[in-house]
């Protein structure tokens, strides 16, 4: 995963990402089960990459539905690559299940090497992605799939008060310009032209969750494992600033997404796309 234009990359929790594990695999599953079957591979298993696999808790059900495939799992954190790696192996089908360090910033596959290349939630952290969609392209066998999902909720109140409240006097001289904002992911129009251009059959819509939450500030918990990252980040050897920065945006939360009797409605819109290359 990568950030901004130069800003670090953030660090990673795990644990924290996936306190909502289940809100946050259903997207995955909803893109997934508009990926159709792969092209007949002949003799070689079918090839498939997840590009931003993160601790690989949704990677696993590539391998669940084509157990034959060689799936691979990609990051560029070493704490969501520890965490996946116990779910390394091989599948029962004669297919197998591994994870790599790779960045999709810079992620060169070679030509035809894959018969599907999925990434989920991982794009929108990369400056300029559409740039590598020819070469992703390029990478699939004739009638392979290049699909992904990335949020579209940039200007939600989660993400709109956490960048104002950076780019405050008191904050902005350590954290201003690190949080992205809405021209990090194009509109489903945009993306679903960029790859028909590519030759490519088109499948782009977008969905917007209502996710009811549970507990006391979830969505603050929510984006303390996502969005909030690089706030974090760059706070983390400051345990002071980090506490009154949550503690200010604790405050804008609460009142921007009110609890109520059943738990805490957080929308949030997703845009998807599933090309499928001419073969």
């Amino acid at each position: 995963m990568s950030v901004a234009p130069g800003s670090p990359s953030p660090t990673w929790d795990p644990g924290q990402y996936l306190r909502h594990s289940g809100h946050r695999a259903r997207p995955f599953v909803d893109l997934l089960a508009r990926v159709p079957e792969l092209p007949a591979t002949g003799e070689r298993p079918p090839r498939i990459a997840d590009l931003g696999c993160g601790p690989g808790n949704v990677t696993r059900l590539l391998a669940e539905r084509w157990p034959t495939a060689h799936v691979t799992g990609y990051d560029n954190s070493r704490e969501m690559l520890d965490r996946a790696e116990s779910l390394a192996g091989p599948t029962g089908q004669g297919g197998r299940l591994d994870f790599a360090a790779a960045d999709a910033a810079d992620w060169a596959p070679a030509e035809g090497a894959y018969d599907l290349i999925l990434s989920n939630a991982t794009l929108q952290w990369v400056p300029g992605h559409p740039d590598s969609f020819p070469a992703w392209i390029a990478a699939l066998a004739p009638g392979g799939t290049f699909a992904f999902q990335v949020p579209g909720n940039f200007d939600a109140p989660s993400h709109v008060l956490m960048r104002e409240l950076s780019e405050s006097e008191r904050w902005r001289e350590r954290l201003g310009g690190r949080l992205r904002h809405a021209d990090a992911v194009l509109s489903p129009t945009a993306y679903l032209e960029r790859l028909v251009a590519l030759g490519c059959e088109v499948d782009a819509w977008e969905t917007t969750y209502l996710h009811l939450l549970e507990g006391q500030d979830p969505v603050l918990d929510w984006v303390k494992g996502t969005g909030l990252r690089p706030v974090l980040t760059a706070l983390a050897d400051d345990a002071e600033a980090r506490e009154a920065f949550l503690a200010e945006y604790r405050e804008l939360l609460r009142k921007a997404y009110p609890a109520g009797a059943g738990g805490t409605v957080f929308p949030f819109r997703r845009v998807f796309a599933v090309a499928r290359r001419a073969g």
